[in-house]
Order: C-alpha cells, then sequence, then structure tokens
C-alpha cells in the first residue's frame, strides 16, 4: 500500500510540472526570441502597447526601436522572460502603458512594426541597449554609452566603469522604414 501511495504521489507530482510547463510557467528558458513568431496576442498587444506610449508613434524608425528594447529585456536574465512581464515592470515604461486607451491615430504603423519585431526585426543600432529616455534629457552618469537617438528617444547601454560620455547620435529615422 505504501508502494501504491507513493507512486500516486510521483504521478501527480509529474502532473502538475507538465502542466506548469505547458502554461509556461515552468520550463521557459532564455532563447533567441524565435518564440515569438508564435506568441500570443497578449504578449504581441503588450508589446504593441509599448510602442505605441513610448515612441510618440513619430516614426517607424523609433517604433523598432523601443521594440527593440523590450525584446533585448526579454532576452535578458536581468529581466522578465514575457514581453508582458518587461513591460509590465514599474517604473519602466510610461505610466498606464497596459491600461491607457490607444487611439486608432498610427495604430496601424504601430500594428506593422511590432509584428516585424516579433518576427525578429531589430533596430541596426540599438545593440544590446536594454534603456531609452526622451532625448531631450540630459544625465550626468559617466555609466550610459548611448547607440543611436531615434523616435524621439535616446537609447543607451549601461557599462560599469568610467565611458566616456558621448552626446547622444544624431536621429537615424528612416533606417529600419520600408
Amino acid at each position: 500500500m505504501a508502494t501504491m501511495t507513493r507512486l500516486l504521489r510521483w504521478a501527480g507530482l509529474l502532473a502538475l510540472l507538465t502542466g506548469l510547463t505547458a502554461c509556461g510557467i515552468l520550463g521557459r528558458g532564455k532563447d533567441d526570441g524565435s518564440r515569438f513568431g508564435r506568441a500570443s496576442g497578449k504578449e504581441v498587444a503588450c508589446l504593441e502597447r509599448a510602442m505605441f506610449f513610448e515612441s510618440n508613434r513619430s516614426s517607424r524608425d523609433g517604433l523598432v526601436a523601443v521594440g527593440s528594447v523590450v525584446m533585448n529585456r526579454v532576452a535578458s536574465d536581468q529581466y522578465p522572460d514575457t514581453i508582458c512581464g518587461v513591460v509590465g515592470q514599474k517604473n519602466q515604461f510610461a505610466s498606464g502603458v497596459l491600461s491607457k486607451p490607444m487611439t486608432a491615430s498610427g495604430l496601424p504603423e504601430v500594428q506593422e512594426a511590432a509584428r516585424a519585431v516579433m518576427r525578429g526585426e531589430r533596430h541596426p543600432m540599438i545593440g544590446n541597449a536594454m534603456f531609452f529616455h526622451v532625448a531631450s534629457a540630459r544625465f550626468g552618469y559617466d555609466n550610459m554609452h548611448y547607440t543611436v537617438t531615434a523616435g524621439g528617444n535616446a537609447f543607451y547601454e549601461k557599462r560599469k566603469g568610467n565611458v566616456t560620455q558621448p552626446v547622444p547620435l544624431p536621429a537615424m529615422e528612416g533606417l529600419t522604414g520600408r
């Protein structure tokens, strides 16, 4: 009887672990981003919302740059491993990014750019940048390495030690436009 009880417990534990893995709670490590080609509608919507509210819809280039930062964070062990987890992090993106209503203005372009990012398109100058701020702001930190200015934002990597503080690069609008 004790053997049967142990066997049933193991079977139950195995079923629980299988269920958690299937729904994405367990067994989902970082990957190359290819899994996003078949991402849920919720993940796509979270990416669209970040791109919509953070790039000011000023250009496709800016949209793809914001999307690239989101995907860089998803790929990093320092951030949640889902798009919605990254976009929903407190004090990281625009206030209300996941709850404010989106207007129809510019939405088709945002949706197209988000789908392109989900398929693997990245801004060619973002590199490993995981941070950005409005381009007009200036900060005196010595660990900010700027990669590009696009869509009204300055994108940067944080590096350890003293780094030469370059002035944000001029806008590179149209690099990813089609």
